[in-house]
């Protein structure tokens, strides 16, 4: 014999309900959580049953036994993962920006805005990170003159925070320096886009250097075809040249300071032919000149930055990256020439040289 029992009524559901709720008034967010997506709705709708308030409440204040209550998902158990349960090597923010005192090599102090990617790596069996709480340990230190030194407390800060085993912290500006043009006598302000950044790997630390230099290339084959047509034939002919850019990324040794100025001049004695702030007729003739006396292939400008990055005692590991974009044909010539393991990389990036398309 069958015996057919009564489901639950609305009586019962509103006990079981109650009860719920009063679970849930000393419960902790985690356990909340733990119960799944539809317990938690039911528990953070409006306790009376009645109407939400459309009014923005501007005299309330959250206080410490109010943000005990406050759902906290990101630090959710590993029962609320989706997808894949692995380590995810780098997760944080991106272009979180800020004003930033840096030092000059000649003892002066620049304010500029700077772009701040933060990451730090997360294990398999946690759900998430607070973000906020990169920017929060970056802004203690943000009153400070900013150096690798200030970078390594906000890095430590956030890396303590967020329990993290591997963090770094990028921190990417454009740095204005007084150039001189080449014959009049004239001044202006070359802009140079810098990266600083500090790798926080397996309990190893290595601070990073990374400096985007703008310059023409004349193309050493066309220059010798075009004097080939004036010699042979008595025909005006130009060499094609393009501008170019190589991002420089070096290691930072300890000892002696590399300012960034320095990075600046060891790039411009590889290749002197950078381009001009201030020209008048004078230097653009002396540009003419200055890159006639300097043609490169892309292999050539690779192999003459890397001959200066290794001369310098404060580099260590090296990587160049150049992208001739030219002028003759429709496509790019790219070239990458790295010193060590610290930047090696088996696969390339595939926005890399896209990346050092220059806009002015």
């Amino acid at each position: 014999m069958n015996i057919h029992r009564p489901g639950p009524d609305a009586t019962d559901a509103a006990d079981a309900l109650t009860l719920l709720r009063d679970w849930a008034a000393t419960a902790t967010g985690e356990e909340i959580a733990a119960l799944g997506p539809d317990a938690e709705a039911l528990l953070r709708g409006p306790r009376n049953g009645g109407p939400l308030s459309r009014d923005y409440p501007r005299d309330f204040r959250a206080d410490e036994a109010y943000r005990a209550t406050l759902p906290d998902l990101q630090n959710g158990p590993a029962s609320l993962i989706q997808g894949a349960r692995r380590q995810i090597q780098h997760v944080g923010i991106s272009n979180f920006r800020l004003p930033i005192r840096f030092h000059t090599r000649d003892d002066g102090d620049l304010v500029l805005e700077t772009s701040v990617t933060g990451t730090v790596s997360l294990d398999a069996d946690r759900k998430g990170i607070n973000m906020s709480r990169i920017m929060r340990s970056f802004y203690r230190h943000a009153d400070r003159t900013f150096s690798f030194e200030v970078i390594e407390a906000a890095l430590a800060d956030y890396r303590a925070d967020l329990d993290s085993f591997d963090a770094r912290i990028q921190m990417r500006f454009s740095f204005p320096a007084r150039v001189e043009s080449l014959r009049s006598g004239l001044t202006g302000f070359q802009y140079y886009d810098i990266a600083l950044e500090l790798v926080d790997q397996g309990g190893k630390r290595q601070k990073n250097l990374h400096l985007d230099y703008v310059y023409s290339s004349t193309c050493p084959c066309s220059l010798e075809l075009a004097e080939h047509a004036r010699d042979r034939r008595g025909q005006l002919a130009t060499p094609h040249s393009q501008r170019s850019v190589a991002r420089l990324s070096m290691q930072i040794l300890p000892g002696d300071c590399l300012w960034f100025e320095d990075a600046i001049d060891m790039a411009r004695r590889a290749v002197p032919t950078e381009t001009q702030v201030m020209v008048k007729r004078e230097d653009e003739q002396a540009f003419a000149e200055l890159n006639a006396a300097n043609p490169i292939f892309v292999e050539d400008a690779a192999r003459l930055f890397a001959h200066e990055l290794e001369q310098d005692p404060r580099v260590g590991d090296f990587r160049v990256v150049a992208s001739h974009q030219e002028s003759l044909h429709s496509h790019d010539a790219v070239s990458v020439l790295t010193e060590g393991s610290g930047f090696a990389a088996h696969s390339l990036d595939p926005r890399l040289f896209a990346s050092l398309f220059h806009t002015g």
